[in-house]
């Protein structure tokens, strides 16, 4: 992998998929510890990649992350891969 965006929003996806956690919930979770964030304003932010180290911390600590191996997400991050091939728009 090449790109670190790429693999920062990789990362806490696969946490958030592991955890069961939706974008919604995080939204909450944060909400609790004082981070004020809206759910399209976390969408924006894991779907871009490029958010701070104090948000992925912040999002890694509500859901109860204590440890991340940042070695063994090689394989663990095609789980969450975005698709390689284009969305293809449906005509009506």
């Amino acid at each position: 992998m090449s790109n670190w965006d790429d693999k920062a929003k990789r990362l806490l996806k696969s946490e958030l998929v592991k955890r069961g956690v939706s974008n919604t919930d995080l939204v909450l979770l944060l909400n609790e510890i004082g981070v004020e964030e809206t759910k399209a304003g976390i969408d924006s932010k894991i779907s871009r990649g490029s958010f701070s180290a104090t948000f992925l911390l912040q999002c890694l600590t509500v859901i109860g992350c204590q440890k991340i191996e940042i070695e063994d997400y090689e394989s663990q991050l095609l789980m969450v891969a975005e698709p390689n091939e284009p969305y293809k728009k449906s005509v009506k």
